[in-house]
């Protein structure tokens, strides 16, 4: 119970109080902005970096995995987008529903999976990201062009993308470096201490970020895409690392990261490419609130 507590009590309680100081204390949004570049830029790529370059790659299924994951979030994807056309939602509010259903806050899954597997399961954790974000990158990507004049975007532009993606590279980074044996004396404690502020940060712009004000917006819409995005997604990962003989820790954390709620970035992204934001917003919301039950039921479950 005390391992229990102090993998979730933390995590939820820095959300509610990014949620507390951006509207009693820092309410100015360039503040939460200019942290917000920090921690993608430097602080999470850290953690990326220090978390994969222990690890010995030789040991790990990282096809399995990749299979895992991959087939669950392709799933996801069509699910998310046949429940809003049958909804009857437009492609902005359809948008919104498929980031919802396949995008994550990687910052929570390192926090619980830290706090419960140890450097172990930040590793791991740094393993399933590398895995998620090029699949929901370019996902993403496709699913807001198919809505512009201009149409889908050329193949260059979007490896162009990824390659400039500070999480990718960090993973890329980060595999390199545990391939050659690790981080060198002294630069490692330094990317370590990084990576450790990106999570109590990170979670405080993540509850900044929240707004009870679109808790009503369309609650049949939250509620369908919150129940893909915390049961569906998780259920699936765990059920297909099963049947490919996934190792019990990494199935864990695989399944942690999948049964993650929405990333707050979810809604900029919504505001800046023409989705719905204020739906955007509520299903952030509403899927943060419902993980204080969902998330801890899945850690039940799947604990080795």
């Amino acid at each position: 119970m005390n391992a229990w507590l102090d993998a979730f009590v933390p995590a939820f309680a820095l959300l509610a109080l990014g949620a507390l100081l951006k509207r009693r204390l820092l309410r100015d949004d360039t503040v939460w902005a200019g942290m917000e570049r920090l921690i993608y830029w430097v602080l999470l790529p850290s953690l990326i970096v220090g978390a994969l370059a222990p690890l010995d790659l030789a040991t790990l299924p990282l096809g399995r995995i990749a299979v895992a994951i991959w087939v669950s979030l392709g799933v996801g994807t069509v699910i998310s987008i046949l429940l809003a056309r049958a909804m009857g939602h437009e492609h902005a509010a359809m948008t919104s529903v498929v980031q919802g259903g396949i995008r994550f806050n990687n910052l929570m899954g390192f926090a619980i999976a830290g706090s419960l597997f140890g450097a172990e399961g930040n590793g791991f954790g740094a393993v399933a990201t590398g895995m998620i974000v090029p699949f929901v990158q370019v996902v993403v990507t496709l699913i807001f062009a198919f809505g512009t004049d201009r149409g889908p975007p050329r193949p260059a532009t979007v490896i162009r993308n990824l390659a400039l993606n500070p999480l990718l590279l960090a993973v890329a980074i980060g595999f390199a470096i545990a391939a050659l044996g690790g981080l060198p004396p002294g630069l490692a404690p330094t990317v370590q201490a990084l990576g450790r502020a990106s999570v109590a940060i990170g979670l405080l712009c993540v509850g900044a970020a929240l707004s009870l004000e679109s808790f009503t917006d369309r609650v049949g819409t939250q509620a369908v895409t919150g129940f893909i995005k915390l049961i569906i997604m998780p259920a699936l990962t765990w059920g297909l690392c099963l049947i490919l003989g996934v190792p019990p820790l990494l199935t864990a954390v695989a399944v942690i990261f999948m049964a993650l709620p929405t990333a707050a970035t979810s809604y900029v992204m919504a505001r800046a490419l023409g989705g719905d934001a204020p739906l955007m917003a509520a299903i952030t919301t509403t899927e943060h609130i419902a993980a204080v039950v969902t998330l801890p039921t899945w850690v039940l479950l799947v604990a080795p």
